[in-house]
C-alpha cells in the first residue's frame, strides 16, 4: 500500500515525532511532504530511510501552493493520503481530491476544549475545519477525549476513528548509568531533587506556575525539555523569583535517535544523556502544568520512565481506569498546591516506579496495528472498529 503523509512542519514536536514512530512500524511504502520548515524531525525521518519532500509554502494563504501539492499527490499513484495537522489537512484534503485519490485520511492531533494548536477555537476556523473534513473518508482522533471533541464540532460520528498517540515503551526503561550521564552533564549534583517538565514553551503549557512552585522549595531544581516562544519569559521569571541558578531551560529533544533496518539506534552509545529517556532519568518528578491537552504524550512517556507524575489535565489517563495509572496524581495546578505537592517528594529518597498499564497500553505498535486496519477499511469503502466510543 503506497501512503503518502502530509504535514504542516517537521519541526521538534509531539505530531511530528509522533509521526517519525508511526512510519517505522507501518507496513507501507510511505513518503512525506512538508508544507513548510523541514526541520530536525524532516532529517530523522529521511535518516530513517523514507523520503521527504518540501513543498516551501509560504504561509496559510499561499494559495500557489495548492497546484504545487496536487501535481505531486497525482504523481504518486498513491492509495492512501494521509494529512496531520491543521494547514495540512486543509491543503492535503483539497489536493488529493483534486489528484483523483479516493482514499484521505486526516488526524487530528492537537484539538483541545479550548484551542487547536497553540490557537484560540473561533466560529471561523470551525466552518472550515468542517469544510475541509467533509473531503476526507476518515478522521482519526488521538484520544477518545479528542474524538468526543470532534463529534460535538460537527463531524459525523462514524467518520470518526480513536488512534493513541503512541510511545516506544521498551526506551524509556529507567537506567541508573543514564541518569549519571545526564546529570553529569547538565551540571546537576548526584543528590539533587529534581522537578521536570517537558513540552513546547507556550503559555498553554503553564510553566510559570511551575517555575513559580519550584521557586518557593529553596533546594529543589527544575528541568525544562522544550523550547517555545516563552523560554525568554520563563528564564526572566525565574531570575525575578530567585531561582535562576535552579530553572534549567533545556532546549528542545529530537526523539527517537536514527534507526537502521534492524531497528537499533544508530546513535547508540554516542552522546550520552542526551536522549529524551535520559533527560526523564534525570529527574524526579514530572509535572504537567498544561490545562487543554489532546492526549498528553509527555505524561505517558514520564510514567513508562517510572516516574512519579503530577498533571492538571491527560486525556490520555481520563480515558482508562485510574488503577492503570497508580503513579500519577491530577491536580488543579495553582501554584501553592504545586508546592505543597512537591514537598511531599522533596527530601524523599528517589523512587522509580514499576512501569504502568497505562503505559503499555499506549505502545506505538498497538498504534501502528490500529492505524492500518484503518487504511485498509478505508481502502476496501467499509467502517473499521473504532477503539473507544465517542459517547
Amino acid at each position: 500500500m503506497r501512503v503518502l503523509h502530509i504535514i504542516t512542519g517537521l519541526g521538534i514536536g509531539g505530531a511530528e515525532q509522533q509521526l517519525r514512530l508511526l512510519l517505522r512500524r507501518l507496513p507501507t511504502d510511505s513518503e512525506v511532504i512538508t508544507l513548510t520548515n523541514p526541520g530536525p524531525v524532516a532529517e530523522g525521518i529521511v535518516a530513517d530511510g523514507v523520503p521527504v519532500t518540501d513543498l516551501a509554502m509560504a504561509g496559510n494563504k499561499d494559495l500557489g501552493a495548492l497546484p504545487r501539492l496536487t501535481r505531486l499527490v497525482k504523481q504518486g499513484r498513491y492509495d492512501v493520503v494521509h494529512t496531520h495537522l491543521y494547514r495540512a489537512c486543509l491543503y492535503g484534503r483539497f489536493a488529493a481530491r483534486l489528484a483523483g485519490v479516493r482514499t484521505i485520511v486526516a488526524t487530528e492531533h492537537s484539538l483541545g476544549a479550548v484551542q487547536i494548536e497553540g490557537r484560540q477555537l473561533s466560529t471561523s476556523a470551525r466552518s472550515l475545519y468542517l469544510a475541509g473534513e467533509r473531503l476526507g473518508t476518515a478522521t482519526v482522533a488521538v484520544s477518545a477525549t479528542v474524538a468526543r471533541r470532534l463529534e460535538r464540532w460537527g463531524v459525523r460520528r462514524d467518520r470518526i476513528h480513536v488512534v493513541p498517540n503512541g510511545i516506544d515503551v521498551g526506551r524509556f526503561a529507567y537506567d541508573e548509568g543514564a541518569r549519571r550521564a545526564a546529570r553529569s552533564r547538565l551540571g546537576l549534583p548526584h543528590d539533587a531533587f529534581v522537578v521536570g517538565g517537558v513540552g513546547r514553551l507556550t503559555g498553554s503549557k503553564r510553566f510559570d506556575a511551575l517555575v513559580r512552585a519550584v521557586a518557593e522549595l529553596p533546594h529543589a531544581r527544575l528541568l525544562l525539555v522544550g523550547d517555545g516562544p516563552e523560554r525568554e519569559r520563563l528564564r526572566g521569571l525565574a531570575a525575578e523569583q530567585g531561582a535562576a541558578g535552579r530553572v534549567l531551560l533545556h532546549g528542545a529533544c529530537e526523539d527517537p535517535p536514527p534507526e537502521n533496518r534492524t531497528g537499533e539506534a544508530l546513535d547508540k552509545g554516542r552522546s550520552p544523556g542526551r536522549d529524551l529517556p535520559s533527560l526523564l532519568a534525570a529527574m524526579d518528578v514530572f509535572v504537567s502544568t498544561s490545562y487543554d491537552e489532546a492526549f498528553g504524550l509527555a505524561v505517558v512517556e514520564a510514567l513508562a520512565a517510572g516516574l512519579p507524575v503530577l498533571h492538571v489535565t491527560c486525556p490520555a489517563l481520563h480515558d482508562l481506569p485510574a488503577e492503570d495509572a497508580p503513579g500519577a496524581r491530577q491536580i488543579s495546578g495553582s501554584v501553592p498546591e504545586l508546592a505543597a505537592e512537591l514537598r511531599r517528594f522533596e527530601g524523599a529518597p528517589p523512587q522509580r516506579l514499576p512501569v504502568p498499564r497505562a503505559a503499555r497500553h499506549y505502545d506505538i505498535s498497538h498504534s501502528a496495528d490500529q492505524l492500518m486496519a484503518v487504511y485498509e477499511h478505508a481502502v476496501r469503502g467499509t467502517a473499521s472498529t473504532r477503539e473507544a466510543s465517542c459517547s
